[in-house]
């Protein structure tokens, strides 16, 4: 784990607050944070909340081979992950010396510690037993990450249920939760992990220590026990020497912390067990609070239905009448309609006034035309009169201006009396200067 340092100005102001008894959450020095068990809707699924650190715990099994030299015991798999998503501090894809030691720690607490009875998990000695699968994951790091875990390994393993089985001859039967009810694990005790931070070699003691606190610690003593005061395992680490005092009164902090702490899970288990029989609220869904947006509430009201017809009938009696209704459109202006309530469409209207203006366009295009076509046979007649009286004289002059004729195009029936206009007048230019040409000639 590689986590940002600290300054010497944060160092020197935490060992300050420590030597005057005082933390940054306003706990005292003995004081634990506050611990929240959730339950999930399958057995054995648990976050526990040990302040903002957040540990999520799972148990699993299936039916293996038991091991050669224990064929008549189960077998126990405990594993911790730390992703990335609790601390930026933590790599994904790699083990930190922090993981194994949390790891081992787990070990010992839960297994060596014989808090489950694994002769009871064995179906067929030497050829089938249980395997019993925890995982913990921790969800968010802030501090005394080893407390939090040892919590949900005990409450995960005491919330689980595994199927019931029965043997007949070599055969096994496994039944489903909808054919037989599943059977708890037997847990003879709960140890559970109690860590005291050490600050100026000892002269300091902290209960519980957080991520801040961690990081200034001298050295750290971790305790597990459980409510029956049986010491299961303790772990010392760090550069401190600690004398016999400091020992016995961590070992009487933690008999009490022990205690409550169990209660706790107790009691939280037996109000899921009491819901899940009442056919109520259970798992992740109960621990939300109604505060939230995504899990607003809002309180029935009742509706009366009686006398609905007679209070429909006053409020029609004293609403105002319904406006005037127009049956026809009006029209204020040629070439527009008025569409809205109790008014017909009118859009038939336009189209017939827009047919009149086509039909006018198209008579005045083609009265156009009519007397293009007089201009043009008018002009080849005056031609063929100059023919038979004046011959034709070529000129090879460079001066004399060169006329082109190109083919005229008839007026379309869309164009407007303004071209047609224009066209007309173009053309009567044209035919003035070619008169005048030919009479020079």
């Amino acid at each position: 784990m590689k986590a940002t340092p600290l300054s010497n100005c944060e160092r020197r102001f935490l060992l300050r607050a420590i030597e005057e008894r005082k933390r940054l959450d306003g706990r005292q020095c003995y004081d634990y944070r506050n611990v929240r068990v959730s339950f999930g809707a399958d057995y054995g699924c648990c976050i526990v909340e040990l302040g903002k650190t957040r540990v999520l715990g799972q148990v699993s099994c299936e039916l293996v081979p038991p091991k050669p030299n224990r064929p008549t015991e189960g077998i126990l798999f405990f594993n911790l992950e730390l992703s990335p998503m609790a601390a930026p501090g933590f790599e994904p894809g790699r083990q930190p010396e922090l993981l194994v030691i949390l790891n081992r720690l787990i070990e010992r607490c839960l297994r060596n510690s014989r808090c489950i009875d694994t002769e009871s998990l064995c179906v067929v000695a030497g050829e089938k037993v249980w395997q019993i699968r925890l995982d913990l994951h921790l969800l968010n790091h802030d501090g005394n990450i080893i407390d939090a875990a040892s919590i949900a390994g005990i409450v995960a393993l005491c919330h689980f249920r595994r199927p019931d089985v029965s043997v007949q001859g070599e055969e096994v039967t496994v039944y489903t939760p909808e054919e037989r009810d599943p059977v708890p694990l037997s847990i003879h005790h709960m140890p559970i992990c109690v860590s005291f931070a050490f600050f100026q070699q000892g002269t300091y003691l902290l209960v519980d220590p957080s991520e801040r606190e961690e990081r200034v610690m001298d050295g750290l003593l971790v305790i597990a026990m459980n409510k029956h005061r049986e010491i299961c395992t303790i772990q010392s680490s760090g550069g401190i020497m600690l004398v016999k005092d400091q020992v016995l009164r961590c070992s009487k902090i933690t008999a009490v912390k022990v205690t409550e702490i169990t209660e706790l899970i107790q009691k939280a288990l037996e109000n899921d067990q009491k819901v899940r029989k009442e056919g109520g609220k259970f798992g992740f869904a109960e621990s939300i609070p109604n505060q939230k947006i995504t899990a607003f509430k809002m309180e029935s009201a009742a509706v009366d239905t009686n006398n609905v017809e007679e209070q429909a009938e006053e409020i029609i009696t004293k609403a105002d009448p319904p406006s005037e209704v127009f049956a026809k459109p009006i029209l204020h202006t040629p070439g527009t309609a008025q569409i809205g309530e109790g008014i017909e469409n009118s859009w038939g209207d336009l189209e017939e006034s827009e047919r009149e203006e086509a039909a006018e366009e198209e008579g005045e295009s083609e009265a156009a035309a009519f007397e293009c076509q007089k201009m043009e046979t008018g002009d080849t007649s005056t031609m063929r009169e100059n023919k038979n009286d004046e011959p034709i004289v070529l000129s090879d002059s460079e001066e004399e201006e060169v006329v082109i004729l190109e083919p005229e195009e008839l007026p379309k029936k869309t164009r407007t009396q303004t071209n047609l206009k224009q066209e007309n007048a173009s053309k009567k230019a044209f035919n003035k200067r070619r008169k005048k040409k030919r009479a020079a000639h």
